[in-house]
């Protein structure tokens, strides 16, 4: 087995197309619409094969969750850019791009080298070895 996707809602669907495709080499399929319930989405493949469904509604309401206290439930993604220069090179990237860094890279404790963000809706995604 092996989870097929991960979906996450967005406001702005091509700043988050735009993110995941640019800075960590997703390539995205066509754009799905459905005029009548207001919907959009992307798949986003990765050359692992993961994929990442980004959808936009605008009914769906803004999470409340608080990126720094955490909560129970989905807390972050976390993609491999394999090796450490790399953690390095787009967590500096993205800092420039001005996404807050919630930690910067590092060796954790069970013996990843990683750094963590958060993506333009405020996510946080572990950029890890």
């Amino acid at each position: 087995m092996r989870i097929e996707h991960i979906a996450l809602w967005t406001r702005d669907i091509e700043k988050l197309k735009t993110f995941y495709t640019g800075y960590f080499g997703g390539t995205a399929g066509d754009k799905y619409s459905n005029p009548k319930k207001s919907f959009e989405s992307y798949f986003i493949k990765f050359d692992s094969g993961a994929r990442l469904e980004i959808m936009q509604m605008p009914t769906v309401p803004m999470n409340l969750n608080d990126t720094a206290a955490q909560y129970i439930g989905l807390i972050h993604l976390a993609i491999s850019v394999g090796s450490i220069e790399m953690v390095n090179t787009v967590t500096d990237q993205l800092m420039e791009a001005g996404c807050t860094v919630v930690s910067e890279p590092r060796y954790t404790g069970d013996g990843y080298y990683e750094s963590c963000v958060l993506d333009p809706d405020g996510n946080r995604l572990e950029i890890t070895v």
